[in-house]
């Protein structure tokens, strides 16, 4: 798949990820990239439509389907990270609310279009969907929740002709690694592997060094190969069958 020529959209697109990815679309090509940010946002390209989104307000998510209209490609970029250690059921249900629900709200909604263009989804969620980070429990809890949602996705819609792909990305310097002493990917980096993945096919994307290091273990190993057998049990075509 080429970005060149596709109408993109992609949450959390203020900073960090989500601001790379869009510069990334825009380098490829992409004729249209709606930039869905909590608060305003200008971008000197007039390529690039800025969307008032938060995910995890239905009234926002539907008018920002209003306003799109046809869409190729859905980048479920925004989420949140915090420090917990679990003793607070709140800090949890924050972080599934924009996480997981943010996701599945923002994917639903786009949905139609996205069956109607054959389109792509793309869920970034996290190398702690894997194995968690022992100071940000809540977030791995929710990024782990994030990237079954993203296997049942793509299952369930491969009938439909939209493909749908995880990113599962490592350390990254962002606001939300800050002070975090470890090695990080740049931002940049990170976003050109996640577009090179898309059109490459892969279904999940290791985009940079650490993710990449357990790439090969992930893709040959016994849990994807049960991925692959559960989803050969649904209905090439769920709406006949």
């Amino acid at each position: 798949m080429s970005i060149a020529g596709k109408i993109v959209l992609v949450t959390g697109a203020n900073r960090g990820i989500g601001q790379a990815l869009v510069t990334e679309a825009l380098s490829r090509g992409a004729q249209r990239v709606y930039a869905g940010t909590r608060a305003p946002l200008t971008h000197p390209d007039p390529r690039v439509t800025p969307l008032r989104l938060d995910v995890t307000d239905a009234a926002q998510i539907q008018a920002a389907v209003d306003q799109v209209g046809s869409l190729d490609i859905l980048i479920n970029n925004a989420g949140i990270a915090l420090y917990d250690d679990l003793s607070d059921r709140d800090m949890l249900e924050r972080h599934l609310a924009v996480n997981l629900f943010g996701t599945y709200g923002v994917t639903q909604a786009f949905l139609p279009a996205l069956t109607r263009s054959r389109g792509t989804i793309v869920n970034n969620v996290s190398l702690m969907a894997l194995a968690p980070f022992p100071v940000t429990p809540a977030y791995a809890i929710s990024k782990a929740a994030a990237f079954n949602l993203t296997q049942s996705l793509r299952a369930l819609l491969a009938g439909r002709g939209v493909r749908v792909h995880a990113v599962l990305t490592g350390p990254t310097d962002t606001d939300m690694t800050r002070g975090v002493e470890i090695p990080k990917a740049a931002p940049e980096s990170v976003a050109r592997a996640i577009f090179d993945g898309v059109e490459h096919g892969e279904e999940d994307i290791f985009p940079d060094p650490m993710s990449a290091s357990v790439a090969d273990g992930w893709r040959n190993g016994a849990a994807k190969e049960l991925e692959r057998q559960s989803a050969a049990l649904v209905p090439t075509d769920p709406v006949a069958a």
